[in-house]
């Protein structure tokens, strides 16, 4: 905090913004808790009162408190799960169609929807970064970010291939169809990740935005393309205002692409060390074999039952339209906590 009082604190911006928001993210984890302890306190004063006074009169009052703080507990409690590095920073997500062509684009894009959904509901900002439009319907790939507080740390529970089963739309016979769509969450790592880039192992492309976005977008070279030549990572931006703002954020994308495969690559280090099996890897991770039969972490049934599960925790509603909807804490909290005891045991 002494920082932001010194005279040249705001002579970088772009620093002085890193430094407010950091501020803001620890603010955001104390002060909650603080809040609840005043209410918890004046909780137990009030019952001391009723008791005193034998006033059966305060016992809604104190049990309809009591719901309140139990429900803040929860979401503090996953909170401070949330201990990873980047876990306090802004979300990139790829959704990627697999097996179930138009019917998997079109999935795509219900994903999409949801996770808007999700997002608006947490105040959360939601940006379409760029995306690849299915030959009929939806999306073949489409990237997006999620700017928030600890968006990454609770969307990289969505990390997976995600299954529908519904009668198909597109289908004239209206038969059941099921399709696949991956999910990948990347944090927004900026220029913290210890990542090193070397500008010769790049590939710049520009072309025409060929999305919505008035007629700049549409006549100007403005969309950037950038090829990562060494591990053939590619990355695109294309819904930025200006050709230097979607490089900016593409190359933000592709650092958290590079941190992502690093981090992977050390962990299946360590879990060699270790003697884990392979698979047993994959299912706690969340990570997938191919986007299609049997790599799924969650199902979306419409047909011939509705029904949604989290196959990695059991968890399961019949609530299909609340779901997509956004309501997927749900299933967030239960595998990040189940993910936190796990790790716990491990240590």
């Amino acid at each position: 905090m002494k920082q932001t009082e010194a005279p040249d604190f705001w002579g970088d911006p772009e620093s002085a913004q890193q430094h407010m928001q950091r501020i803001n993210a620890v603010k955001q984890v104390v002060e909650p808790w603080r809040q609840l302890r005043a209410d918890v306190d004046d909780l137990t004063t009030l019952a001391e009162l009723g008791l005193e006074e034998d006033d059966d009169s305060v016992e809604a009052e104190i049990a309809e408190g009591l719901g309140e703080a139990r429900a803040s507990f929860q979401r503090l409690e996953l909170l401070a799960m949330l201990s990873g590095k980047f876990d306090a920073t802004d979300a990139m997500v790829v959704i990627t169609a697999g097996a179930g062509g138009t019917e998997a684009c079109d999935w795509a894009a219900v994903l999409l929807d949801m996770y808007k959904f999700w997002a608006e509901d947490h105040g959360y900002g939601f940006d379409v970064l760029s995306a690849v439009g299915g030959d009929q319907a939806g999306y073949r790939n489409v990237t997006f970010r999620v700017g928030g507080p600890w968006a990454y740390g609770y969307l990289r529970a969505e990390a997976g291939v995600h299954r529908l089963v519904r009668i198909s739309p597109f289908d004239a016979s209206r038969r059941r169809h099921t399709s696949f769509a991956s999910v990948d969450v990347l944090p927004d790592v900026g220029e913290d990740a210890d990542v090193d880039i070397d500008p010769a192992d790049l590939r710049i492309d520009t072309y025409r935005s060929s999305g919505a976005g008035g007629q700049h977008v549409n006549k100007t070279d403005s969309a950037v393309r950038i090829t990562h030549l060494p591990t053939g990572t590619v990355v695109q931006c294309q819904n930025e205002r200006s050709q230097h703002a979607n490089r900016r954020t593409a190359m933000n994308l592709l650092r958290a692409r590079l941190y992502e495969l690093q981090r992977k690559r050390r962990q299946e280090e360590v879990e060699a060390l270790r003697g884990e099996r392979k698979e047993e890897v994959e299912a706690l991770r969340g990570e997938r074999k191919g986007i299609d039969f049997g790599s799924q972490i969650r199902s979306y049934v419409m047909q011939p039952y509705r029904m949604v599960k989290d196959h990695r925790t059991d968890v399961e509603t019949g609530d299909v339209d609340a779901v997509l909807h956004g309501e997927l804490d749900r299933f967030i909290r239960p595998f990040l906590l189940e993910l936190a005891g796990k790790r716990s045991d491990e240590q």
